[in-house]
């Protein structure tokens, strides 16, 4: 067989059933060898949408989406897509096509050095030199992709090795890296350490990041808490590790977040943060959860551990087998007064909104629909203003959310709810965003129809870049720059051309069952909801 068929056994032996990407020639002997696999190949209109879409898919099935793009601007292209993933801990493995083995360097038609222009955004990349050497490294791609803290693996192969003759074909059973060996068990004395501290605490508090989410241990964490009364704030990652209503739960923290689940990070003796980075966006001022408290970091990453905020104990680890050997330790904690207490913040800290009556209020309107959501329907918020909002409103049951956090990208939220709908075609998925943000990936529309994918998408349309026209109203006293969104399409016309049904709220008036009629519609559907210009998140 040639290199492309031998990549094609890889994905194969990986259990791929999509890869998502755009041809050109560099990369034309693996989407010519792919013919002849059951593996589906799904065309995007742009390549960071493949990033995208491959997120979506990754998140749903806990295994890295595969992508395939071309050389130079294809290539390029992705970067974004792949910096999103690694900032949200993705897992995710990038084919590129490349240029001739001779001709790297010489700056020939379509020629990047892509493997040194994603150093910062990759956990690892590939320049193959061997066709040979392709069942090793895919194994290795994987294998790095999906353990440990999750993310990104770029693997480039230039078109001669794509087209060279392998004599013999076996894909390695296991990997064995010398230099990658991620710590899976949690130190038994610290855990202990743990164990001594949320016992004795007056007022702990459980910070979820989503490192819960991508170990895939929600029950676990849940469990914990549960048993040992322990109230739980999330990041914005961490949103959907628990169902939003429930009574431990007290909102997501940071700048956006709840002034309650802010008030309670702060009052806390003992903050039990996991699978968090300590990031900006959900902890401004690292050294307020460091001051007069006990900070439990546990994190897969040892490099996130002490990079922000100093903890006084430090558990690295993977969240699921971690809170398996928690879960066996039986103690008591008394944190009745601290729950009563935080319940007194979160009734009287709520934020009123007064809204506009002329158009919809986000609040009502995310609330109906997420109460209208399928329990284990998957909510996908892009970023701007409608991102906070959903943050803010979304009822999360016993499905997902998913956003771009770490990286905030626009454009997001179309091709990632079309991974996520190929991942699990029975599974309900909306996609939420603004009018701005929809015209970043609104031609992923065609990649709905080509392929027969079910697309249900609202846009709140308030003809601005909200968030930025926001920080102008209090940074620049309304003095606006480039937050204009005049101009943008007539979006009944523009969905029709892709038999896309249409509907379109002005107010509130007929709201629950215009979202009611939304969701029933056995076509893919865009909901236009008109919001206030000058709505405020805050």
């Amino acid at each position: 067989m040639i290199g492309a068929e031998a990549i094609i056994k890889c994905l194969e032996s990986e259990d791929v059933k999509y890869v998502f990407g755009y041809p050109g020639v560099a990369i034309c002997p693996f989407y010519n060898s792919i013919l002849e696999s059951d593996i589906k190949t799904i065309l995007v209109r742009t390549e960071q949408s493949a990033a995208h879409a491959a997120s979506g898919l990754a998140r749903l099935t806990g295994k890295p989406g595969v992508c395939a793009v071309t050389s130079g601007p294809g290539a390029t292209n992705i970067i974004t897509g792949i910096a999103t993933a690694y900032a949200d801990s993705i897992p995710m493995v990038i084919i590129t096509g490349q240029v001739k083995t001779d001709l790297i360097g010489s700056d020939v038609f379509q020629e990047a050095d892509i493997t040194g222009a994603v150093e910062s955004f990759v956990k690892y990349s590939y320049l193959v030199k061997k066709a040979e050497d392709l069942p090793r490294i895919f194994k290795e791609a994987f294998y790095i992709a999906g353990s440990g803290r999750k993310g990104p693996v770029l693997i480039d192969i230039p078109i001669d090795v794509q087209n060279a003759q392998i004599k013999s074909f076996k894909y390695p059973e296991s990997v064995n890296l010398r230099t990658y060996k991620p710590t899976v068990k949690g130190n038994a004395s610290q855990i202990k350490k743990v164990i001594g501290k949320v016992r004795t605490a007056s007022r702990p508090i459980m910070c979820i990041g989503g490192g819960v989410q991508l170990g895939d241990a929600n029950a676990e964490v849940l469990r914990f808490a549960e048993e040992h009364n322990l109230p739980m704030v999330t990041t914005m990652m961490g949103i959907g590790t628990i169902p939003t209503d429930h009574p431990l739960y007290y909102g997501m923290v940071g700048n956006n977040g709840k002034p309650y689940a802010n008030k309670a990070m702060n009052e806390a003796d003992v903050i039990m943060m996991v699978g968090a980075r300590v990031a900006d966006r959900a902890i401004s001022q690292p050294d307020l959860i460091t001051k007069d408290k006990v900070l439990i970091h546990i994190d897969v990453d040892p490099a996130e551990i002490g990079k922000n905020a100093v903890s006084s104990i430090p558990l690295v680890g993977d969240c699921k087998a971690i809170f398996e050997d928690l879960n066996k330790e039986e103690f008591e904690s008394d944190t009745s007064k601290w729950i009563k207490a935080l319940d007194s913040y979160k009734k009287d800290l709520k934020i009123k909104r007064n809204p506009n009556k002329d158009y919809v209020d986000p609040e009502s309107f995310i609330q109906t629909l997420t109460e209208a959501l399928e329990d284990d329907a998957v909510y996908i918020a892009d970023v701007g203003q409608n991102q906070i909002f959903s943050c803010a409103y979304a009822k999360i049951k016993k499905g997902k959310f998913l956003t771009s956090g770490g990286m905030g990208t626009m454009g997001y939220s179309i091709p990632a709810a079309l991974g996520a709908k190929l991942a699990d075609p029975k599974r309900q998925v909306v996609c939420v965003c603004g009018d701005g943000s929809f015209q970043m990936s609104m031609c992923e529309l065609a990649t709905f129809r080509q392929h027969g994918v079910l697309a249900k998408i609202i846009v709140f349309n308030n003809t601005y870049l909200g968030m930025v026209r926001e920080y102008q109203h209090y940074s620049y006293k309304d003095n606006y720059s480039m937050v204009s969104l005049d101009g943008s399409p007539n979006l009944e016309k523009l969905v029709s051309a892709y038999d896309f049904d249409y509907l379109r709220l002005e107010n509130a008036k007929g709201l629950k069952k215009t979202i009611e009629k939304f969701l029933a519609d056995k076509n893919s559907a865009l909901l236009e909801v008109m919001i206030d210009p000058m709505d405020l998140v805050k």
